[in-house]
């Protein structure tokens, strides 16, 4: 591939834009047709590889360690590990600072995390750049060839926005580079997170007509279900980063999803097995994996591996063992009246010790049983030696999005209609209590903090908690607490700074520009 040159940098933001360190050249990668579709599948492949080498060898992001450059690994770790949904046994620098909620700026999995996003928002950039209607006229594409293109260029904006997103969601303040700005040695200024929402507002809207229609296009590619999505997402948490609250605007482009004809896949315990890939109805956008063509340890391979260990089975997980890490705290257990799964097949969970006295023991704390590297059919993923899995992971699904409107509604969203809002939620239900209608509620369940559960048991695991919490003011807060809430058996409150991550010293100690966030 064009774009198969790692990455270099610096670990500072002014190499942001660095193109690939050898002898390739814009003229040499973007010379045809061909070398833009090499270049937007790098684009989208740095959601699921760290290098171009498979596991090792070969990472995007030099000066750290391939296995803390996955972006959704290290998401994960973020927004799953400092909540209520998650705790790990392992003691690699930095992991435990998530639960303790004692972070640094000097974490490496932070610093990972915050590059990967920086490193994938410069492949958009550069695409972006060389995608113009007059580089394309330049070198002579024309035709259905260029409209193509085009729409790569819409997705890298999207990607962009994404990535910006992420960033805004977890380190508030960071500097932002766009197509616009100089290559090489440059210092960008810091945006506050109310500059990065409004760009990444703008951009969503202004590629809106420019991608896929919902639900058309390649699998895993972007399309306008994938944007009004995360425009609902945005809205929804609007008011935490600009402090005005836009609950209409998440309810509007919530409905937009639903009403694009996407439906959900009828049975839940499909949504994350190795044959995902045939949940087209349900899922909107996807990080696509593959135990054959994208191999490294984050992604679902992590989520596989990790959360299996003390007394379960690997191989009725595809898998050829477990790594005895990830589990939850019996707060998300308790979420559910049943949590056997033998009434709300949500519940999916081996039964460990409920209550974790150490942390570092798997057995204390039950393990999730949620991800699998097996068919519909049990068969093991395409791996044969059970070490990668094919499990892809929605980054966006139509669940989410009933969710999204109901909670709108209940805050006040005009237009919002809370039968149609009931609606939407008991047909998550009836499709968690296997079509039975036993697991219905009536109008005055439909609160506010019903609708938090709600969200945990239907989306634990999948990247959500921190964010949700946060909008709801119990992430920090001693108001609710969680076992090990920063590093307290019982649990604690802790100081509200933690609501955003800092920037990592390497960017701050590079830019002049850069100011850190609030009392880190």
């Amino acid at each position: 591939m064009a774009l198969a040159a790692t990455m270099v940098f610096s670990a500072c933001t002014k190499d942001l834009d660095r193109f690939p360190v050898n002898d390739l050249t814009p003229e040499k990668v973007y010379a045809n047709a061909d070398g833009y579709t090499k270049a937007a599948a790098k684009m989208y492949g740095a959601f699921a590889l760290t290098g171009n080498s498979g596991p090792a060898g070969a990472g995007d992001i030099a000066g750290i360690d391939e296995g803390t450059s996955d972006f959704l690994r290290l998401f994960w770790k973020a927004q799953e590990l400092t909540t209520d949904e998650a705790v790990v046994a392992w003691n690699d620098p930095g992991i435990q600072d998530f639960h303790n909620m004692n972070w640094s700026s000097s974490n490496p999995m932070l610093q990972g995390l915050y590059y990967r996003a920086v490193y994938q928002i410069t492949l958009a950039n550069e695409f972006i750049r060389e995608s113009t209607d007059g580089k394309l006229a330049e070198r002579g594409i024309t035709g259905a060839a260029a409209d193509n293109i085009k729409k790569f260029r819409a997705e890298a904006r999207f990607i962009r926005a994404f990535q910006y997103w992420v960033m805004m969601d977890l380190y508030g303040n960071p500097p932002m580079l766009t197509e616009n700005d100089p290559i090489g040695v440059f210092y960008p200024k810091q945006s506050t997170r109310a500059e990065v929402y409004a760009f990444v507002e703008s951009e969503l809207k202004a590629i809106e007509a420019l991608v896929n229609p919902a639900k058309q296009g390649d699998y895993g590619r972007v399309n306008q279900g994938a944007v009004w999505a995360l425009l609902a997402r945005l809205y929804l948490n609007a008011e935490v980063y600009t402090g005005t609250a836009k609950w209409t605007d998440a309810l509007t482009y919530a409905k937009k999803v639903i009403d694009a004809g996407y439906t959900l896949e009828g049975n839940y315990r499909h949504l994350m097995l190795a044959d995902n890939h045939q949940n087209t109805n349900e899922f909107i956008f996807t990080i696509n994996f593959d135990g054959i063509r994208t191999q490294n340890y984050g992604g679902t391979t992590f989520l596989v591996h990790a959360a299996v260990g003390d007394g379960m089975n690997p191989s009725e997980f595809g898998i050829n063992g477990g790594w005895f890490g990830i589990r939850t705290t019996k707060a998300l257990p308790q979420l559910f009246a049943d949590a056997s799964g033998n009434t709300d097949r949500r519940a999916q969970f081996f039964q460990n010790n409920l209550e974790i006295n150490d942390i570092s023991k798997f057995a204390d704390g039950w393990a999730v049983t949620k991800y699998r590297n097996v068919t519909r059919t049990g068969v093991q993923g395409s791996d044969a030696q059970g070490n990668f899995a094919d499990t892809d992971f929605p980054l966006f699904r139509l669940a989410e999005m009933y969710l999204i409107y109901a909670e709108a509604t209940l805050r006040g969203a005009t237009g919002g209609n809370t039968t149609t809002a009931l609606g939407y939620i008991n047909a998550l239900r009836q499709r968690a209590y296997n079509g039975a209608t036993t697991g219905n509620i009536i109008p005055a369940d439909l609160t506010l903090n019903f609708i938090l559960d709600e969200r945990g048991r239907e989306l634990y695991w999948e990247g959500f908690r921190r964010t949700d919490l946060i909008r709801y003011n119990r992430f920090t807060e001693a108001t609710y607490l969680w076992p090990w809430k920063g590093g307290v058996k019982d649990g604690r409150g802790v100081d509200a700074h933690r609501k955003i991550f800092p920037i990592p010293l390497t960017d701050i100690i590079s830019n002049p520009n850069l100011k850190q966030n609030p009392n880190y």
